[in-house]
């Protein structure tokens, strides 16, 4: 059996990745979490995550002797080994269209993904709020955002987006957490994808986890003190 270390549900959106994508389109995995502890290299997980990747970080799965770290290698991997699950769209464009955002996420938006961290569980509206306010770089990630959905969401007539669901989906899946957490303001036709992505039940298994955890890891809470 195939194992996906991964980090804590409710910060870790590179493991968000894989896990939901594996598990939506039903590829058999053992889970294996490692909680975040510290990334000194000293800690528990960065030692736990060492003796299976060079990197020694999550996401990585594990097939047999084949070790498979980085969440788009991952994804690129699983779709060339389960090709009858066609994890990226059937048309040679759309796939090219479809690696070109999930490229575009591995690299960019960065004000979103480094003020805006995944954190499931809290309610930060006010932070968002006062966030948005305060950096026009991360109002240009979200407008990106905006324009790539709602281009992709009218192009192939939904529900996801490029119609059925894709690699895509999975690798924007933790972008709608943040979106929600952080009271992020986008239109009622990207409030509405958010949900419906929300409700595919790989994407939806990961959701409860992630409140269902106890752990409240202080360098992923620049915000908060406590749950």
């Amino acid at each position: 059996m195939r194992k996906l270390y991964i980090g804590n549900k409710n910060y870790s959106s590179w493991s968000m990745r894989p896990w939901v994508l594996m598990k939506q389109a039903d590829i058999p995995f053992e889970e294996v979490k490692v909680r975040f502890d510290s990334f000194a290299p000293d800690s528990h997980f960065k030692k736990t995550m060492g003796a299976i990747n060079p990197v020694a970080e999550v996401p990585a799965l594990v097939d047999g002797d084949l070790v498979v770290w980085d969440t788009l290698a991952i994804a690129e991997y699983l779709a060339e080994t389960f090709p009858e699950k066609q994890l990226w769209p059937r048309a040679a464009a759309e796939r090219a269209r479809a690696r070109s955002i999930c490229a575009e996420m591995h690299a960019g938006f960065g004000k979103l993904r480094s003020l805006c961290p995944m954190n499931i569980e809290a309610s930060l509206a006010e932070v968002g709020a006062r966030l948005l306010k305060d950096n026009p770089a991360l109002q240009a990630d979200l407008d990106r955002i905006v324009q790539m959905w709602s281009g992709l969401l009218e192009a192939h007539g939904g529900p996801l987006l490029f119609g059925g669901f894709s690699i895509a989906d999975s690798y924007f899946a933790p972008v709608g957490t943040r979106i929600k957490t952080y009271g992020l303001p986008v239109p009622p036709a990207i409030s509405a994808y958010i949900e419906r992505v929300q409700a595919l039940p790989g994407v939806k298994a990961w959701i409860d986890d992630a409140l269902a955890e106890k752990d409240f890891v202080a360098f992923n809470e620049p915000y908060r003190t406590a749950r």
